[in-house]
């Protein structure tokens, strides 16, 4: 019923900027929250970002002043600007859609922050 499609993920230094890009596709409204997640190595899931619209939007502390989420309804897109990356924010990031439990997961991107 619906598909997201992830973008964007990389290598960066520390200090430096990515762009994460979502693209969703099928019943979607634009009522339904959409965010970020990431998994870290040896750590669990852990919510990053989300939005349902500008408005309404919500940070985790540790990224709270250096990320941005915002929503393009037009093209059932949500993009993540992440500034001032750390190490510590090396992770898998995921896409999602919708309330969890109820939600729909993308398959995820790969950010890298080393020296």
């Amino acid at each position: 019923q619906v598909q997201l499609v992830e973008s964007g993920g990389g290598l960066v230094q520390p200090g430096g900027s990515l762009r994460l890009s979502c693209a969703a596709s099928g019943s979607i409204v634009s009522t339904n929250p959409m965010g970020w997640y990431r998994r870290a190595p040896g750590k669990q899931r852990e919510m990053v970002a989300t939005i349902i619209s500008t408005y309404s939007t919500n940070y985790a502390d540790s990224v709270k002043g250096r990320f941005t989420i915002s929503r393009d309804n037009a093209k059932n897109t949500v993009y993540l600007q992440m500034n001032s990356l750390k190490p510590e924010d090396t992770a898998i990031y995921y896409c999602s859609y919708g309330y969890i439990p109820f939600n729909f997961w993308g398959q995820g991107t790969r950010v890298t922050v080393s020296s």
